[in-house]
């Protein structure tokens, strides 16, 4: 059965009118744990594609370490204001053993033979590592990440929890201060979130959005 609607169409377009990419966040304010769990599942529950989810979510709650970030991140304050801050990191490669490891845990999940998700593991691998997309891995990984972003930032947006997408930063930096220089993960975008700062003079200002009729075409 389908879940009782959280909110209403009215609320749902009202958190996202709220919303906005702050700049100034109030460092005294922390969000609550129960309600950081739940933005967290909202990252482990995105969608992607084939479900295939090729990425890893680092928060930094180390305030040393988020002080270390700073000077790579064009020197913004929201990366030490921020009650959160998360680093999007997307698989560097996609192999076999990526596509294996998502059919086991289908089966397991599913209780479903193995035999019988062979084709689905077929259609992955001719399309991700036999396909023309196999040299664009990088950039396809990149592209989920955004799907994950998105997710995030409307979950916290109703939850009454400001956020800022941050491409403004320097990713072999931080890989190598987050000691992934190695990993298989290498970070692709940052977001941070938190509560605005009354301080901030960006959140009340009008919204530049352009009409609905010069974006959304219907046929």
């Amino acid at each position: 059965m389908p879940p009782t609607p959280a909110t209403d169409p009215n609320t749902l377009v009202e958190a996202l009118q709220w919303r906005y990419a702050t700049k100034a966040f109030d460092a005294a304010r922390t969000i609550p744990a129960a309600l950081w769990s739940s933005l967290e599942q909202s990252l482990v529950l995105s969608p992607s594609s084939y479900g295939l989810q090729p990425w890893k979510f680092l928060v930094i709650e180390d305030p040393a370490l988020r002080s270390e970030l700073r000077p790579f991140s064009w020197n913004q304050a929201q990366i030490t204001d921020a009650s959160h801050l998360v680093v999007f990191l997307a698989k560097r490669t996609i192999d076999g053993a990526d596509l294996d490891r998502l059919i086991e845990a289908t089966s397991t999940i599913r209780e479903q033979p193995i035999e019988q998700l062979a084709f689905y593991r077929s259609m992955m691998q001719k399309d991700l590592l036999d396909g023309p997309r196999s040299a664009l891995i990088d950039q396809w990984s990149t592209n989920q990440l955004y799907i994950a972003l998105g997710t995030f930032m409307t979950a916290a947006a109703l939850l009454g929890i400001d956020t800022c997408p941050i491409e403004g930063f320097s990713p072999p930096d931080y890989d190598r201060l987050l000691g992934l220089d190695s990993s298989p993960y290498r970070s692709a975008v940052v977001c941070v979130a938190g509560y605005r700062s009354a301080d901030d003079k960006y959140a009340s200002l009008a919204k530049i959005r352009y009409t609905a009729a010069e974006l959304i075409e219907h046929r």
